[in-house]
This record gives structure tokens, C-alpha cells and sequence, in this order.
């Protein structure tokens, strides 16, 4: 079979395909992450490429003008190679996968950092110093007993297993150190397994990494499992995005194309081997003192990173594979921390509430608080748990990404230059303000909740979420499939194009609202409880701490109570996993937290249906339901 080479610009990228690669796989193999939320279907237009020099077999598609396709533009994933090739990748088509985000730190933020003192300190990964006495005619233990002895008069309660590899060179390792080594041991279902044997005293180098791996942000954190401290953290977008902007483009994609499986998972290893070494790198730590890593993601993503087939997920009875994921070694998983170290996960409880959301009911409590509280993860998807310590329920909202950027005209991931705020005054005239204070590029979920809210108290959008045809501005606006009103005007603060809200757009939002909203009161509705009765309601996800409590309630996407109730918790996914890594007893609650919560198939529910339907206006059909809202 013939091989092309195509060269990708600006970023000055070559690679060589076998004639017939499509355009996109080839820009994923060269290192380029493209946005394309569709799975690469050729539905949704935004993995855009032009053509300068070669040749491409590609389908039409009414997504690209005339006038672009004259250009040479195409659709990446309808391009198929057929010869040389010499491409330009616009901007817009990978903006939106830089790989740092300013909310960096605010991850580490809130209550949850308060809650690692509630366990007892007791590393997953800990490392024992030890001095063996000489084996004597009078004492002729084996070496691994000795060893053995020694570590249970420290630790107490021993059992002890190790690997045949560690046995093998155990004795020369003993006798090249006089007798001075340091037993590096792992948690292991309730006992303890000696990943190493290190010549002399290494305790003082003992590191670790929680992960939380979510379908459109991968953070990775670096800890010093001596002191707890957090050496770093990083944030990646997830390098699947290429084959789906949600999980079930992607459980799609991993079923029917060849070797899907195999490069979804290559994706996410990448991103975590990405952050690993990034951040080894910058805090000048030695890869082989890293021995730990402890992830936190939805079912999905742990399919998908263990490399396990996905396709159940979505079919009914929609059952995972596994729900309590076994720790493997990170030769295994191809992690590039330790050969001998280990991989742990967070238990998930169902298909759609899985490990991401017990670390985050670990981080904030829930499941040993006197009172009854509510957890809300607002990201790619939506899921809420209510309960306390002698019951929880939970469910998932069909959410979808709206309220992270994806899947609308102008939206974008929280990143530098996106629009988390905005102010509309009575002339229509738009304040805005953006991440990292660039000149605006797109808006994100938290700038999107604003520009609802005000547009509704300027009475530029209905109830119902259309746009008011009578309204004279010139920022509202007819296009060729409907209405819209420009919230940036190409030029106005720099920015690039016009960025603006449209009809289509606010119909997303409003649904993904909506689904949030109407989960929330189905699991009140389901155990016989009021809004009032909740004590607590922690806001998770990726948020942070951006999202404005007035302007969601004002849309309707959060009950209308006391605002002192709400409480962010930022990634509490994250910061549950650091908590599982900082102490096996913590660990040990994930597993009695999953088995502990009923999940709730909203589907299934009889008055769900009618409920979610009436919250597909602003706020609400029920306006008794919002006494704070004034329309």
C-alpha cells in the first residue's frame, strides 16, 4: 500500500499514511488534536482543514460554504489521502485543546481540603527503612522472612506479598547494601503487597499522582506522600475529543471502527504520560520514586483507560463491565511512573454514576453527615446524589456538554480568552469579561449562564427562549436559520469574529438546564422530601468557583433556596482520589460509599418525563417554584 507524507501547518508537523487514511486520523497520528465533537461523522463541521497543495477525496457537506470549499477547505474526518499533501490547520479547529487552563490551582480550592484531615494518614504507597540483622548459624530465617519480621514489628498486623521478581535478586540486593534496605509497600485489599526492595535508605522520595479523568479535562496532581503536599497540578484537554465530544460518540467509535478501543485508549494514556512527565519534570522529582496513581473518572473513561470494551454501556440493560475496578501495575496499564508501581480507581456504581462522583461524595462528606445533603456536578455530563450517611440516591441528567462549550456557535472550554461573565444594561450595550482578561474568543459555560440571565431581565429573550423579534438593536439579528443576538462584534475588544448567542444555542442550554434541574427534583420526588429539607448543596465540577449562584437560579437551573446552602467544592473527583492516595481508610470508604447508593434510572421514572418538560422554560413553568425570580 502506498505511504503519503502530508505536512500539517502552522504547527510544522509531518507524518506518513497509508493511501486512504482520512484526514483527521492522519492530524490525531501527527500529534494534532482537532475538535471534532461529532466522532469524526461529519455531523457537526468543526474539524475543519485546508487543502493548500495534494490531493483529497472528500464527501460535499452543506457545513462548509462554497466559498471556503473553494479555498480548499474540507471536513478532516470526510478527507480521505490520496496523495502528498501540504495542509493549513486554522486556528479555530484546535483552539480549543491548549493544554493548561488558568482554574489550575482553583482546583484545589474549598471544603475538600479541609475534609484529608478526617482520615487517619496512611499513604497507599509508603516506604519502611529497615536493618536487617546477618543471618548466623543460630539464626538462619530466609531473607524474605527476615524482612517479613522486621516490617511487622513497624506496622503490625502484617501479610505480606510480593512479586517473583522481587525474590529473585533479593539476596544480592540485601548483601550490595549491608543489610540496609528500604521495603516499599502498597495497600492492597486490606493487606499489603512489597512492590521493591531499595538498597539503603530512600523513605525521604515517596511520590504519587491523583487523577480525575473526565470526558473533556484530564488533571493530574503530584504528591509528596511524606507530606502530603501538592507538588503540582496540570490540566489537559482529553486527546479523545478527537473521536467525540461525550461518552457515547465514543463507546461508538471504540464498536465500530477498527481498532477504536485501541486509540481511545492510546488517547487517554497519553494525556496522563503527558502530565506525569510534565510535572516530574518541573518539581525535579525522579521518575522511579513514583510509585502510586490513583484515578477518579466516570464509568466511560475507565473502560476506555483499562482498555476494557465500553459497548454494554450503551445498550440496554446498560451494564458495565465492572463497577470496582482491581488496582494493576503500571507495566501493565503502560504507565510511565515506577515499572513496579500500581494503578487504583475510584469504584463507579452504575453505568452513568461512576468513580468521579464517589470520590467527589468522599471529598465533601456526604456520606458520613448527620444531615441531609445534595451533590451537583455540573460537567460534560450531570449528575447529582442526594443522601446522607444512612442513605444516598443518585442519578444521572442526559446534561450533554452544553455547559462546557461544546456543541454551540461560539462556545469554548474554559480557557484563556473565553467569556465567563457578562453585563447587559437597558440600551443593549454588552460588558463582558474573559478568562486570563484576553480579548474574547468564544464563551464558556459560566459566560453562557450570564448572558441567559441577562438577556431574560432585559426581556431580549421570551420565556421559552426565543429571541424577541420587536426588540430594536442592532446586535439582534436574522440568519438563515433563525434569530441571534451579537454579544461581541467582530473587532469590538479585539476579538477575531463576531461572537454570538443563537436561537439554536439557547435551546441547548435550556435543555441541558433543564435535565439538571428536573434530576434534582426527581430524587427529592422519589424519597419523599422537600428543597427545604436539604441542608447543603455542593456545586462540583468544572465550574470552579465561576459560576454565578443568582444568575443559575435566575434561569432556573438551580432550586431557588437560601444562597448560603450552596457551597463549591471545585474538582472534588481530584481531590477525592488525593484523599484515597493520602489514606488507605479513605480508600476503603469509596468502596463502602458505592455499594451504599441506590441509583435511579430517570428514564424509567413515570412523572420524570413531565417534570423535565416543564422546566424547558425560564426559569420554569411553575414560577411558585422561584419566588426570587422577577420576569
Amino acid at each position: 500500500m502506498r505511504q503519503f507524507a502530508i505536512k500539517f501547518q502552522p504547527q510544522d508537523k509531518k507524518v506518513s499514511v497509508p493511501q486512504g487514511t482520512d484526514l483527521l486520523t492522519a492530524a490525531t497520528k501527527a500529534g494534532i488534536i482537532l475538535t471534532a465533537p461529532c466522532g469524526g461523522e461529519g455531523l457537526c463541521g468543526k474539524c475543519r482543514l485546508i487543502v493548500k497543495k495534494g490531493t483529497v477525496k472528500s464527501e460535499y457537506s452543506n457545513l462548509i460554504s462554497d466559498a471556503d470549499r473553494k479555498k480548499g477547505m474540507v471536513l478532516a474526518c470526510q478527507a480521505i489521502v490520496e496523495s502528498d499533501l501540504e495542509v493549513n490547520v486554522p486556528k479555530e479547529s484546535v483552539e480549543a485543546h491548549a493544554h493548561a487552563s488558568h482554574e489550575a490551582e482553583d482546583f484545589t480550592k474549598g471544603i475538600v481540603l479541609e475534609r484529608e484531615s478526617a482520615f487517619i494518614f496512611s499513604p497507599f504507597v509508603r516506604k519502611i527503612f529497615i536493618e536487617l540483622e546477618r543471618p548466623t548459624t543460630d539464626d538462619n530465617s530466609s531473607d524474605l522472612e527476615r524482612i517479613e519480621k522486621h516490617l511487622r514489628a513497624k506496622i503490625g498486623g502484617l501479610h505480606l506479598s510480593t512479586r517473583l521478581a522481587n525474590l529473585k535478586h533479593l539476596s544480592e540486593v540485601i548483601r550490595d547494601s549491608d543489610f540496609k534496605i528500604t521495603a516499599v509497600l502498597s495497600y492492597k485489599d486490606g493487606f499489603f503487597e512489597m512492590l521493591s526492595v531499595e538498597p539503603g535508605d530512600t523513605t525521604a522520595s515517596n511520590y504519587a499522582f491523583a487523577f480525575d479523568i473526565g470526558t473533556t479535562t484530564v488533571v493530574g496532581q503530584l504528591i509528596d506522600m511524606n507530606t502530603k503536599s501538592i507538588l503540582g497540578t496540570r490540566i489537559a484537554f482529553n486527546k479523545q475529543a478527537s473521536y467525540g465530544s461525550d461518552v457515547i460518540t465514543r463507546i461508538i467509535y471504540a464498536s465500530q471502527h477498527e481498532d477504536g478501543l485501541g486509540r481511545l485508549n492510546s488517547a487517554i494514556l497519553d494525556n496522563i504520560n503527558e502530565i506525569v512527565e510534565d510535572l516530574v519534570a518541573s518539581c525535579r522529582v525522579s521518575m522511579a520514586d513514583v510509585y502510586a496513581v490513583v484515578c477518579a473518572g466516570n464509568m466511560t473513561m475507565m473502560h476506555l483507560l483499562l482498555k476494557i470494551d465500553p459497548s454494554n454501556i450503551r445498550k440496554a440493560p446498560y451494564v458495565p463491565t465492572v463497577n470496582a475496578f482491581p488496582p494493576v501495575s503500571a507495566s501493565e496499564l503502560s504507565l510511565e511512573i515506577n515499572p513496579k508501581g500500581v494503578a487504583a480507581f475510584i469504584p463507579g456504581v452504575s453505568t452513568y454514576l461512576g468513580g468521579d462522583i464517589v470520590a467527589g461524595l468522599l471529598a465533601c462528606g456526604i456520606a458520613e453527615s448527620e444531615e441531609t445533603c445534595l451533590l451537583v456536578d455540573i460537567g460534560t455530563n450531570g449528575e447529582v446524589v442526594l443522601g446522607n450517611k444512612d442513605w444516598m440516591i443518585g442519578a444521572a441528567a442526559s446534561a450533554g456538554p452544553a455547559f462546557e462549550g461544546s456543541g454551540l456557535s461560539c462556545g469554548m472550554k474554559a480557557v484563556q480568552g473565553a467569556i465567563q461573565k457578562v453585563a447587559i444594561d437597558e440600551d443593549f450595550n454588552v460588558q463582558t469579561w474573559t478568562i486570563g482578561e484576553l480579548s474574547p474568543k468564544g464563551i464558556c459555560g459560566s459566560g453562557y449562564i450570564d448572558i441567559l440571565c441577562q438577556m431574560l431581565k432585559r426581556g431580549i429573550i421570551t420565556k421559552d427562549g426565543k429571541i424577541d423579534r420587536l426588540k430594536l438593536s442592532k446586535r439582534i439579528r436574522k440568519t438563515d436559520t433563525g434569530y441571534e443576538f451579537v454579544v461581541v462584534f467582530k473587532g469590538e475588544s479585539g476579538a477575531e469574529k463576531d461572537i454570538a448567542v443563537h436561537e439554536d444555542d439557547i435551546e441547548n442550554l435550556k435543555r441541558s438546564k433543564g435535565a439538571i434541574y428536573s434530576a434534582i427534583i426527581a430524587l427529592l420526588n422519589k424519597v419523599g422530601k422537600s428543597i427545604d429539607e436539604v441542608k447543603r448543596i455542593y456545586i462540583a465540577g468544572g465550574f470552579g468557583n465561576y459560576l454565578n449562584i443568582e444568575n443559575s437560579i435566575y434561569i432556573g437551573l438551580l432550586p431557588d433556596i437560601a444562597r448560603s446552602v450552596y457551597e463549591f467544592v471545585g474538582n472534588s473527583s481530584l481531590a477525592g482520589a488525593r484523599m484515597a492516595l493520602l489514606s488507605h481508610e479513605a480508600y476503603e470508604m469509596t468502596m463502602r460509599i458505592y455499594k451504599n447508593i441506590t441509583y435511579l434510572d430517570l428514564s424509567a421514572e413515570p412523572n420524570y418525563m413531565d417534570e423535565y418538560i416543564a422546566s424547558l422554560f425560564f426559569p420554569h413553568t411553575d414560577l411558585g417554584r422561584f419566588p426570587s425570580v422577577r420576569l
